[in-house]
């Protein structure tokens, strides 16, 4: 019998093992204490957001095996809030307590080369690409994708992090040195083209673990600097395509087997949808369901990890989310003298470049309704 079986919900009162101490996890924390749950939270960082908010914390390194066991024995469940932490570690506490989601999907998820494969085995198109591990292969790729292109890291990226841009007179050994660290340690890089993309948009979609699901409406993200800065609720998208979207999101779920939530990233182009990245845990551009959805995508987490039945995700307002970035987050004072703005701040002590403080949604009513 397995760590996850028999399945059973979990009463007011369990105390959920919570991977990783950011702001994911800290929002994730304030919705479980709504509903009665505990989280501790494992985390190098002893003063994260999450432990801030949380009823316990052990501070280790993420591969630190006693520290691995002796969390997951104090815990009843398992989850993640971010993916960059070893799957073999995750593997491991699900020897002793459910993991939800499984380690397994956040193998696919963390590595770039493994979800392109996983969404092409379901007939899910993304950008072209190809792996490389050497500069030979780099050169080769180039010469068949073209220019401009991006070089990323298979593993350890995110806002804008681990990757370079191949542009027409770009030196293909500089590009390739310039990720040397990064390509080390992921043990490859995967060259993406450029693709002629209108915007993007996302959907988030949560799965419980009697399979039920319920997806959150696709939104519009608009990045500066690589980061996420703006997400727009709904998405001003055809119905026809939003629901594309919806099935995509629920189709990877579904293929993964998540027991949790799962956000798609996608470009929308002159002939349909091409998948960027996925991350199977609350998600940057989902936090607009804080104050516009009748269950947020935070409860929602704790819904599916918890094996509870799954919230509506009926959007009640229109939304527009903005993340407060480094200094930003001194505007703090004006955004709460607007009385349709919420404000959610992190706790982060130090505002730095590039640092994402917190966000504020702003709330409108919804314009679809007649």
């Amino acid at each position: 019998m397995s760590a996850d079986s028999p399945i059973r919900p979990l009463p007011p009162g369990s105390t959920i093992g919570m991977i990783g101490g950011g702001q994911l996890g800290r929002m994730a924390a304030q919705a479980a204490a709504q509903l009665g749950y505990l989280v501790h939270v494992f985390s190098p960082d002893k003063d994260g957001p999450a432990a801030q908010v949380s009823a316990a914390v052990t501070v280790a390194d993420y591969s630190d095996q006693a520290a691995i066991e002796a969390f997951a024995r104090t815990v009843d469940v398992v989850t993640f809030e971010f993916e960059n932490i070893p799957a073999e570690s995750v593997r491991r506490m699900a020897s002793h307590v459910p993991v939800r989601p499984c380690w397994s999907v956040l193998e696919v998820a963390q590595d770039r080369i493994n979800e392109k494969r996983f969404f092409a085995s379901i007939g899910v198109a993304t950008a072209p690409w190809r792996e490389v591990g050497s500069l030979a292969e780099l050169t080769a790729a180039v010469a068949e994708i073209g220019r401009p292109a991006v070089l990323k890291t298979a593993r350890l990226g995110y806002d804008g992090k681990g990757q370079v841009k191949i542009g027409p007179d770009t030196d293909l050994a500089e590009a390739w040195n310039a990720l040397g660290a990064g390509l080390k340690s992921a043990g490859a890089g995967v060259l993406e083209g450029f693709i002629d993309f209108e915007g993007e948009i996302s959907v988030i979609v949560a799965r419980g673990v009697d399979g039920g699901w319920a997806a959150f409406d696709p939104v519009w993200n608009i990045h500066r600097d690589h980061i996420l800065d703006t997400t727009t609720a709904p998405a001003p998208i055809l119905p026809q395509m939003a629901e594309a979207a919806m099935d995509i999101a629920h189709r990877a779920a579904e293929a993964l087997g998540v027991v949790g939530l799962l956000a798609v990233e996608m470009f929308v182009t002159k002939d349909g949808l091409l998948v960027n990245e996925m991350a199977p845990r609350p998600h940057n551009s989902g936090h607009w369901t804080m104050d516009a959805c009748v269950t947020d995508q935070f409860e929602q987490f704790v819904r599916a990890v918890c094996g509870l039945p799954l919230g509506s995700p009926e959007r009640h307002s229109d939304a527009e989310m903005k993340n407060l970035i480094g200094d930003d987050v001194d505007q703090w004072l004006t955004i709460l003298g607007d009385p349709h703005a919420k404000l959610h701040l992190y706790g982060k002590a130090e505002a730095r470049p590039g640092r994402k403080m917190g966000h504020v949604n702003r709330i409108r009513p919804r314009s679809d309704l007649g």
